[in-house]
Order: structure tokens, then C-alpha cells, then sequence
């Protein structure tokens, strides 16, 4: 175990009398806009209105949050049993799980796209790549607040890779006199090369519609799977099983399935750019 002395970054981004603004709604939220500016633009490009992308976003953030919480708070329900009933909404003192927000996202946008008579699988993939790039930034807020990190690392582990990352890096990932490991990090960056991978698969290959959305959830869910297992805050479904590596390998598995079915049934008949599959 690598021991160290440091002081954590400021979570507090700009105090304005009594009110705080924190560096993790900074940053979720710079990841948010980023991501939809991408998204948008590549909605006109595709002629289509873009406000139809930002009115997803409207009504997908309040689902997504709400989601995340009921997901954290129903495997977390002992936590929250014996305690005040508004406790269960008190998603300022943390507690929510990214699986949940997705969940809330994604049956948003269906019902969406099912009133204005569009493509679900086409807005779907127009936002992949953004949501991914979102997700990638948005582990900078866990960061600042010292949260979702991993274990304690080995000294060895700190002499061979972690000292050899930017000061500011370990110096927050000294945690009571220990070094953690990073595990945001690991996220962020294999989000990151999801996100250029995802931007190639789109407009080199031209895929199937519907495909770079599952492409999406199969990278975050394998990098996910591997990354949950080194963290210390993991909500669990029974014994020894981690909830969001269960959830991970469902989704591979069921994403795979998924491909596989909707081209054996004519179901993936159009390219992304909406040409016919010859």
C-alpha cells in the first residue's frame, strides 16, 4: 500500500455569498452541452430539425436523474428504510447509478421519437457518441470530490504507473494518507477512445441504423465491467456480485443478440445515412 501526504483540491468551484458552485455540476454540465452541440450539429446534418435532439435532452435529463436515484436507492434500500422519506430524494448528498440514468434516457427518447414519428434507432445513434463523451468528462466530477475511486494501491503499482501520471492526479488521489487507485481515469480514457472509434465506425463504415448505438453500449459496458471491479463503492445484488458488472455483461450479451436478430429479420435495412442495404 503506497502511503502519501497531500491536500484535495477545492470542490468549490466559485462561492458567490451562499451559494456554492461546485466543480462536479461544472463539469456534468460542460459534458452535457459539449455533447449536445455535438449532437445537434450532426442532426442537421442528417437534415433533420435539430430541436428534436434538444428536446430529448430536455426531457431525458429529469428522467435520467430521477432513474439513477430510484436505481441507487432499491439497491441501497436498506440505507434508506429506517430513515426520513424525503432522504430518498436527496440526491445532493450523492447516490446515483449511471445504469439508471441510461435507462431513464433511453425509454425518453423512445417515446419521444414515437410521438414526432421518427427514427428511434437513428437518434440514437446521432447521440452515442456524445453520450459517451459526456460520460468521459462527467468522471472529472467524481474526481474533484475524491468518489468512485478504487482501492488502495500496491507500491509497486505506484512506482511502475502512477507516478509517472500529472502531480495534481495523485495528489487527489491521496485519500487519508493513502493513494487510491483512479479509477475515474481508467473510465474517462477508455470512454474517450470509445467516443473517436464511435465517431470512425459512423462516418467511415456507414453501419447498419441502430448499430453504433449498441456499439456504444457494448464498448462502455466491457469497459465498465473491468473498471467496476476495482472500486470500493459498488452497489451489489447479492453476495459477491457487483450490480453494474452483472448489468455489463447483460448488456454485451443482449446487444450482440440484438444485432444479430434485427439483421437476420430485416429489421436493419438502412445504413445510417438511410440508404437502402443492397
Amino acid at each position: 500500500m503506497q502511503t502519501c501526504e497531500a491536500q484535495p483540491l477545492d470542490p468549490v468551484f466559485l462561492q458567490l455569498g451562499p451559494l456554492s458552485i461546485y466543480w462536479y455540476g461544472l463539469i456534468i454540465a460542460t459534458g452535457a452541452f459539449l455533447g449536445l452541440w455535438i449532437a445537434t450539429r450532426e442532426t442537421e446534418r442528417l437534415g433533420l430539425k435539430k430541436d428534436y435532439m434538444v428536446d430529448i435532452v430536455v426531457f431525458a435529463i429529469p428522467a435520467a436523474i430521477l432513474c439513477a436515484r430510484l436505481y441507487y436507492v432499491i439497491f441501497e434500500w436498506e440505507r434508506y428504510a429506517g430513515g426520513p422519506f424525503w432522504k430518498v430524494f436527496a440526491v445532493w448528498e450523492g447516490g446515483i447509478a449511471i445504469h439508471g440514468a441510461l435507462i431513464g434516457s433511453v425509454l425518453t427518447a423512445y417515446i419521444y421519437t414515437k410521438v414526432k414519428g421518427i427514427s428511434f434507432w437513428m437518434m440514437a445513434d446521432i447521440a452515442a457518441p456524445s453520450i459517451i463523451l459526456g460520460q468521459a468528462i462527467g468522471r472529472w466530477g467524481n474526481f474533484m470530490n475524491q468518489e468512485a475511486h478504487g482501492g488502495p494501491v500496491s507500491q509497486a503499482f505506484y512506482e511502475n504507473f502512477m507516478q509517472y501520471l500529472p502531480a495534481f492526479i495523485n495528489q487527489q488521489m491521496c485519500i487519508d494518507g493513502t493513494v487510491y487507485h483512479p479509477t475515474f481515469l481508467y473510465e474517462s480514457v477508455w470512454n474517450i477512445i470509445g467516443f473517436a472509434l464511435l465517431l470512425v465506425l459512423r462516418h467511415r463504415f456507414n453501419p447498419r441504423r441502430g448499430e453504433v448505438f449498441l456499439s456504444y453500449v457494448i464498448w462502455y459496458s466491457v469497459g465498465r465491467f473491468f473498471v467496476e471491479g476495482l472500486r470500493t463503492d459498488s452497489l451489489y445484488l447479492f453476495a459477491d456480485i457487483r450490480m453494474a458488472q452483472f448489468i455489463s455483461i447483460v448488456l454485451v450479451i443482449a446487444c450482440a443478440v440484438l444485432i444479430y436478430y434485427r439483421r437476420k429479420n430485416g429489421m436493419a435495412d438502412k445504413y445510417y445515412n438511410g440508404k437502402k442495404v443492397k
